[in-house]
């Protein structure tokens, strides 16, 4: 399989959440070796979950995959799987010498250019590349603009239209202490 069939499967998906009322035209692929190891569709309506992105789920499921003895990993197996530590990429401006691996090697194909949260969790899993067939423009003239949220972020905190206050550093303060001396910390 090539680009266009594993695009082509993000749109199928994509029109399969239209057509059966579960979200909007959104559905993904994460491919690994040049096959499809998890797809994920829109599902916000059929969930009410407002995170049930097509990407986010295509993620979900990779780490389910990828991950068979999850949701109970114990110590001794966090160095495979996703959790394997591998060094930093050169030039990376991380102050961590390895992090988990997460899905690094993998590419995630979306029907529509990923919105903030998606783009964030595709950060955060390490996918190498993102391909997308229809871009923001065309999402926006659809009735889906994030371009506010991209605007948002930009903003100080106190400008933000959500509010964001801190609230008792000396509270979190001790899960933070508890993380920094911590022995045997997995980073991820």
């Amino acid at each position: 399989m090539g680009h266009k069939e594993f695009m082509a499967e993000a749109v199928r998906l994509a029109t399969e959440s239209v057509e059966n009322g579960w979200g909007g035209p959104f559905g993904a692929v994460i491919t690994d070796d040049g096959e499809i190891i998890a797809r994920g569709q829109n599902r916000v309506l059929l969930t009410a979950d407002p995170t049930a992105h097509g990407e986010v789920e295509a993620i979900r499921k990779a780490v389910q995959l990828l991950n068979p003895e999850a949701p109970s990993i114990s110590e001794e197996h966090h160095n495979e799987y996703t959790l394997e530590l591998v060094p930093r990429p050169e030039g990376s401006p991380d102050v961590v010498p390895e992090r988990a691996r997460m899905l690094q090697g993998c590419t995630i194909y979306t029907s529509g250019a990923p919105c903030p949260m998606c783009m964030s969790a595709i950060y955060w899993s390490r996918i190498d590349t993102v391909y997308y067939s229809c871009d923001w423009k065309a999402t926006q003239e659809i009735g889906f603009d994030d371009a506010f949220q991209y605007e948002d972020f930009a903003k100080e905190p106190d400008q933000r239209s959500i509010t964001l206050e801190q609230l008792h550093p000396e509270l979190g303060a001790m899960s933070y202490q508890a993380w920094a001396t911590k022995p045997n910390k997995h980073p991820y």
